[in-house]
This record gives structure tokens, C-alpha cells and sequence, in this order.
């Protein structure tokens, strides 16, 4: 029986992860981490019973000791619980389904551990790219996307070979204002912003989708992922959300992996890799399906990806300030702090004032972040 580890076991890719695990009953969650909802949490403990739980404060970490005392289960705190969550000795793989850069570390001490990775922590490849994937391969580590587009691509690799691609063809909805104008985007609120027309997700990432931002981060995650030059990855936009995305190879064939919108599909195929498994859930219906079109992202409008593909090109530190402020100012107009075109203008300043730093380790891109992040609360 596999056994698995979850890093953010709470949230939207966490707890369909362990939807995931209760359809099958046949991997065991030997641990589960959370931020701060420590009551669903307990409710996770008490049917799955890991053997370790993590959340980030002690104090919450105390209390929850006091909730689940009846169990046998260790309740540990911080970095350091994550660390010893990620490094766990009964674990075969760790679902990384953190938010943020918390996910960085923890996911270094995994694979020095032998742990295969299923990655949905966009963070983690974005900054840390040329450190993870080197290191990957020397510890002879898997790393399994769950992102849909990523594993899309995977899939459609699957007994190809990668000398034979052309380019990758990663596809976005579009988010809940394609085709809007600049000028209609100026008094957008924040409830306009998170109704996605096709998907269910956290609301960090539903921003992300509304900017584009998302699609930038998935082009510079699969740059690493899949060993391929910018020029190689093209976005598309797909408004019905039925190709998940694309591999074009060499001789002009295009592969496209297809589903319903539905995140349990790469989640799942990640876990049973490389087998597959049955999934209750909606299926496409050719006879009724009307039409798949496709579109050029807009640019001009959607400032994330053009900035995204800058921050790539300039390497080194870049991706993690572009990731840092992207971060912080979807925490301020989440808060309706900022407008959500100030999104945008926070990222550029934050890039134009960065010097950049090539190669950096661990602890440079983690200063870069926080640096980054000083910055913006002293000017916003």
C-alpha cells in the first residue's frame, strides 16, 4: 500500500487529494499538514489517523494536542514540523499542495529523503527551478505534476520521446474577464474577480487566473518541468476548458490530453502513476459538445504572462521577486486594499528596482522574497 504525506492537506488541492484517498482506500495518509484551520484538521486526523500532523503556530499546535490527546497521533509546529513531515521515513510520496513559498524547503528535505513529489506548489519551480530538478535526478526522485495543464503535458509525453518535442502548448480559460477591455477593468471587485467561469479552486489562484499571472508561472514551471527553452512554450487560450494542454512534436502531430475541468483527474493520476484508476465524476460527451475554440491571450490587457515571460528571460532572482510581489498584491486586493490592476503595477516596480542575483541558493531566493515583500508594504 502506498503511503503518502500531504503538505497543505486543508486547502483546495489538499482536501480533494484526500477525496481521492476515500474513493479508493488503498493509500495510507501517514501525514498531513494545515495553516490554521485546525478544525478541519481534526476532522482529517480523526479519519485518516496520520501519524504526524503539522500546523504552523504552536499555540494552534497546543491546542489541537488538547482535541485529538485521545489518538496517537504527533502534533508538531513550523518549519520544522514540515521538514520532519516531508522527511518521514514511513512516506513514499509528499503532495506538496501548499500555497507559497512555504512549500520550498519542505520540498528540498523530501527529496534528499528519496520521496517522490506531487507537485502543485507552482512556487517551488518557479523560484527554485535549477536547484529542485538537479537535485531530483540526483537522489533519483520522481516529480509528478498535479497542476492540470502540467499533467496534461506529462500525460501526452507518456512513452514519447522528449528529443522529438516541437513545443508545448499550455492552455488557459481565460479567467472571468476574457476579452475585457483595460477601461472595464478599472472598478473590477473582488467578487468579480473569483467567479471563474470553468473552475473550483483557492482564491489566490482564482487571481492568479483573472491576471494571467497563472499562465506566467505555469510557462515558467514548465521550462523546468520538462527541460524545454521559453521559445518552445506557447499560451493558447481555450475557453471551454476541455484541452488541458498540448504537445506538438516534430513531425507536426499535436497530442492533446482532454477531460472535464475537474482536478481530481491529475490529482489521482499523480498518485497511481503510472497506472491509472477509475474516477467517479462527470464524463465529455462528444454528441452534446458544440464546439472547442481557441485565441490569442491578450497581452496588452493581461500584463502576467508578458511579465512572467520577462522575469524568466532575466533568470536568477527575477522569478522569485516576480512570484513575491504577485503574491503580496493578491493579498491586498483580496483585502480591497489595491485595485486589481495595481496588480500589475506592483509587479513591474518590484522587477525594475530588483538587481538580479544569478545561481541563487536556498536561503538567497528566500532574502530576495522578503526583501520583495518589505518593499511593497513601505510603498503600498
Amino acid at each position: 500500500m502506498k503511503k503518502i504525506a500531504v503538505l497543505g492537506s486543508t486547502g483546495s488541492i489538499g482536501t480533494q487529494t484526500l477525496e481521492v484517498v476515500r474513493e479508493h482506500r488503498d493509500i495510507e495518509v501517514v501525514g498531513l499538514s494545515a495553516g490554521r484551520n485546525i478544525k478541519l484538521l481534526e476532522s482529517q486526523i480523526r479519519e485518516f489517523k496520520p501519524r504526524i500532523a503539522v500546523v504552523m503556530a504552536e499555540k494552534d499546535a497546543r491546542d489541537l494536542r488538547v482535541a485529538v490527546a485521545d489518538l496517537s497521533v504527533e502534533i508538531l509546529s513550523g518549519m520544522e514540523g514540515l521538514i520532519a513531515l516531508a522527511q518521514m521515513e514511513e512516506s513514499d510520496l509528499l503532495v506538496t499542495a501548499v500555497v507559497g513559498m512555504i512549500g520550498l524547503k519542505p520540498t528540498v528535505a523530501a527529496i534528499c529523503a528519496g520521496k517522490d513529489i506531487a507537485l502543485a506548489n507552482k512556487e517551488t519551480l518557479v523560484t527554485a527551478g535549477h536547484l529542485i530538478m538537479p537535485l531530483a535526478r540526483e537522489n533519483d526522485v520522481s516529480i509528478l505534476p498535479v497542476d492540470s495543464e502540467h499533467s496534461a503535458i506529462f500525460q501526452a509525453l507518456h512513452g514519447e520521446s522528449q528529443r522529438e518535442v516541437s513545443r508545448l502548448l499550455i492552455t488557459a480559460s481565460g479567467g472571468p474577464f476574457r476579452n475585457k477591455t483595460r477601461e472595464e477593468l478599472e472598478h473590477v471587485r473582488v467578487e468579480d474577480a473569483l467567479r471563474h467561469p470553468n473552475w473550483a479552486m483557492g482564491q489566490k489562484i482564482t487571481i492568479d487566473s483573472a491576471t494571467l499571472v497563472n499562465k506566467g508561472l505555469e510557462v515558467m514551471e514548465a521550462r523546468w518541468l520538462f527541460d524545454m527553452q521559453l521559445s518552445e512554450i506557447q499560451v493558447v487560450v481555450q475557453p471551454q476548458s476541455i484541452i488541458h494542454s498540448m504537445v506538438e512534436f516534430q513531425d507536426g502531430a499535436v497530442i492533446a490530453q482532454m477531460g472535464t475541468p475537474d482536478m481530481k483527474i491529475p490529482i489521482q493520476y499523480a498518485l497511481y502513476y503510472p497506472r491509472r484508476r477509475s474516477l467517479p465524476g462527470e464524463r465529455l460527451d462528444f454528441r452534446k459538445l458544440k464546439e472547442i475554440t481557441f485565441e490569442e491571450p491578450d497581452t496588452s490587457v493581461f500584463r502576467g504572462l508578458p511579465l512572467a515571460i520577462r522575469a524568466a528571460r532575466a533568470g536568477g532572482t527575477m522569478a522569485t521577486v516576480f512570484n513575491a510581489a504577485n503574491e503580496r498584491a493578491v493579498a491586498k486586493f483580496l483585502r480591497r486594499q489595491i485595485r486589481f490592476l495595481d496588480i500589475y503595477e506592483i509587479i513591474e516596480e518590484a522587477m525594475n528596482r530588483h538587481q538580479v542575483m544569478e545561481h541563487p541558493d536556498i536561503e538567497e531566493i528566500l532574502t530576495a522574497e522578503q526583501l520583495t515583500y518589505e518593499w511593497i508594504e513601505s510603498r503600498w
